[in-house]
């Protein structure tokens, strides 16, 4: 996490680009700017920069930085990595994922990968149906990525770019459940596909909406490959390589200061800003980036809640947990450390999937809640001190689906405590060992484990509903003349450059990049 320095003192009365918000997309904006010569100033409210994008020590006297909000990184262009000479680096998983099944599971990656597919399925097709469905959208992602950095096409552009009608007709005309049934015949094997169709979004597989769609495609077009890699340092690493890189080309950031209030004619603009200390301030600007939520633009601008009434709604379940030992587990064929090296699937099923979102929209908690859980010290074990590594302890991050916000909205603490009990039971079913057993303890002995609601991401980070994307994925291409870069509103001289931009989403900085274009007329 970006430490806190000391205000300039005092502010300058102008900037070129004022920039509301200090997350990663932020950062990156900033930094661009800032090499090209403009002057620039960031505002962040927290005490430090990186937004969701942080790593931390939530367990008192434990040497373990996790990657507190988000994990994992895929559409983050090497460019940007480059452009801006971060130093960062994001290293592979050796295993896609496992999903446990009875005394059994599916192994996908590496060698064994077939071996698993005929073992679960009893023959060859599902695995041939897998190869032939994700080369094709290898080749979607391969055309598709490089268009996230460059001005938006239109949908008969991008149409033309991916020149697959098969592919194109599965993410961006039907629901992605119609495929997946087209494709593959086996429910856990379904269960795996949709998931990425779900990761932050809370959607059945044939919602007509396409939300679902959207998200999945996301989630597997990035960097080219759909590979979703582990952040060397932490994901704290990323945005302080960002901040410095900021700050090293003139950019001034300031913590502790709230972007309040934005007035524009369209030419030049005034922001109004909230210290911690309760000072408050304006300074004036040509451009204003604004690295928060759509759904806060409007209040910001004076406008009410437009341009989106009722906000967006989250519905994931975030757990943090430091172990001292990987659990045992009940498919004795599978190495523990292969299991969690990659995404562990729980409750995923299709069926399960299904029925969990039925209950959710029904107005209750999954009885059987579906997550997924990630080791990041497996691959990365720099996160944490070298006393625990030769311990033998390891983090594991599980990200929950289904559990809207609307869920937690009578008692949150209380509905937090139950989802926690129900999730940890569902992983607890695949073990040879609960897995509250092999947690470590912090230095007051409590078991290092916390728990995120979508209402406490909202509290914590602004995020409207707790909606990790800022409100719901938008398809990468225009939707209609005037805003070349999706960054636009309704002020020429003030712009998205957060995860709510078109194109926005994930730990990627391609808002940031993209509004960074805009002011520069690239």
């Amino acid at each position: 996490m970006s430490m806190p320095r000391p205000m300039p003192s005092p502010l300058r009365s102008s900037y070129d680009v004022v920039i509301v918000g200090g997350g990663h997309n932020g950062l990156v904006a900033a930094a661009y700017l800032a090499r090209a010569g403009r002057s620039v100033l960031l505002l962040e409210r927290l005490g430090a920069t990186g937004g969701a994008a942080v790593s931390a020590r939530p367990f008192p006297g434990t040497d373990a930085r996790l990657s507190r909000y988000s994990y994992l990184v895929s559409l983050l262009p090497a460019a940007i990595v480059r452009d801006l000479g971060l130093s960062f680096d994001v290293r592979k998983r050796t295993i896609s994922s496992y999903t446990p099944k009875g005394d059994g599971g599916l192994l996908v990656g590496g060698s064994g990968t077939r071996a698993s597919f005929a073992e679960l399925t009893g023959g060859e097709q599902e695995f041939r149906a897998w190869e032939e469905f994700y080369g094709r959208l290898r080749g979607v992602a391969e055309r598709v990525f490089p268009t996230f950095t460059e001005p938006l096409p239109t949908r008969d552009e991008l149409r033309r770019r991916i020149d697959d009608p098969v592919a194109w007709r599965t993410l961006f005309e039907e629901p992605v459940g119609v495929a997946i049934e087209e494709n593959f015949a086996h429910d856990l094997v379904r269960g795996v596909v949709l998931t990425d169709a779900l990761i932050g979004t809370f959607a059945d597989a044939h919602d007509p909406s396409l939300v679902q769609n959207r998200c999945f495609l996301y989630h597997v077009v990035g960097g080219g490959t759909g590979d979703w890699d582990v952040p060397v340092g932490g994901m704290g690493a990323l945005t302080d390589a960002l901040a410095d890189a900021a700050r090293t080309a003139g950019a001034t950031l300031v913590t502790g200061h709230e972007g309040t209030r934005v007035e524009t004619d369209g030419v030049r603009a005034e922001v109004s800003y909230r210290t911690s200390e309760g000072a408050t301030g304006t300074v004036d600007a040509r451009h204003v980036l604004v690295n928060a939520a759509p759904h806060h633009l409007g209040r910001l601008l004076g406008e009410g809640d437009a341009p989106f009434a009722p906000p967006p709604e989250g519905a994931q379940f975030k757990v943090n947990m430091l172990l001292k030992r990987l659990p045992k587990l009940r498919d004795s064929s599978v190495d523990p450390r292969d299991a969690f090296s990659g995404t562990f699937h729980v409750g995923e099923g299709y069926e399960e999937l299904r029925e969990a979102y039925t209950q959710a929209a029904g107005g209750r908690l999954p009885t059987a809640p579906p997550s997924e859980i990630y080791c990041h010290s497996l691959t990365d074990p720099s996160i944490l001190g070298p006393e625990l590594v030769a311990s033998g302890h390891h983090t594991l991050t599980l990200f929950g689906l289904h559990t809207p916000a609307r869920l937690f909205a009578a008692d949150n603490d209380t509905a937090r405590t139950a989802l926690l009990r129900t999730t940890l039971a569902r992983l607890d079913a695949h073990l040879a060992e609960p897995v509250a057993d092999c947690l470590a303890a912090d230095a007051d002995g409590n078991p290092c484990i916390e728990a995120k609601t979508p209402l406490d991401l909202e509290r914590d980070l602004w995020m409207p509903g707790g909606h990790i994307f800022h409100g719901d994925l938008t398809f990468p291409h225009s939707a209609g003349p005037g805003d070349r870069w999706g960054v636009a509103t309704a002020h020429p001289n003030v712009l998205m450059c957060g995860a709510g931009s078109v194109r926005g989403g994930g730990v990627s900085g391609i808002g940031g990049h993209n509004a960074a274009m805009a002011v520069l007329g690239r």
